[in-house]
């Protein structure tokens, strides 16, 4: 993917969004970015990054993604915390599928200096 904005909503190129978090090349600086671009490695089947991101205290021991799943579309509805400022955060979003959609309210937390996903609630 060259060209058009990134698949979690932002209008830069995939490589200067969350393409350069997933390669490692960056940290994500806030829980909103991390959210994105979690959402985004969804999109692309990173289960690595997934994985790597997610809170070691409730990390899954394996993820399966399915292969059959199409994302289309992430809207984040509102975040509490998450900055630079922060330790803490939440980020609430509704994330499109074709058929669906899944709305939750994130959790993040960081550790040693990096922010993870703990786990997330669906609200009614």
């Amino acid at each position: 993917m060259t060209s058009g904005s990134c698949p979690c909503g932002l209008p830069q190129a995939y490589e200067a969004c969350c393409g350069r978090f997933h390669s490692g090349g960056a940290a994500a600086p806030t829980a909103e970015a991390l959210m994105r671009s979690r959402y985004c490695a969804f999109v692309k089947g990173d289960v690595a990054y997934l994985l790597r991101t997610w809170h070691p205290r409730t990390r899954p021991g394996r993820l399966e993604l399915d292969p059959g799943m199409r994302w289309t579309g992430l809207e984040v509805l509102g975040t509490s915390d998450g900055s630079a400022f922060h330790t803490t955060g939440t980020v609430e979003f509704r994330a499109s599928y074709r058929g669906g959609s899944l709305h939750e309210l994130s959790r993040f937390e960081r550790v040693d200096g990096a922010w993870v996903y703990v786990d997330g609630e669906f609200p009614a």
